[in-house]
């Protein structure tokens, strides 16, 4: 079972670490959060969670690419 969860959250793209750690709660009740309104809004969320995602990997690609540029 714990090889489960470390496999999900591995490939999960650090969104709900990301949130969690903004927010200053734990990543866990991000995602419990999350699943919960995910059934009560009929999958929406789904939606913005794979934005999130696409938008946290562009914006380590745009500073990985800056810090390049400036050295």
């Amino acid at each position: 079972m714990r090889y489960v969860k470390d496999l999900l959250e591995r490939s999960a793209f650090g969104v709900c670490s990301y949130l969690g750690d903004k927010m200053g709660v734990a990543s866990a009740r991000v995602r419990l959060n999350f699943i919960y309104i995910s059934f009560v809004a009929l999958g929406s969320p789904v939606i913005l969670y794979i934005f999130v995602a696409f938008w946290l990997n562009v914006r380590d690609y745009i500073r990985r690419k800056r810090s390049v540029i400036w050295q």
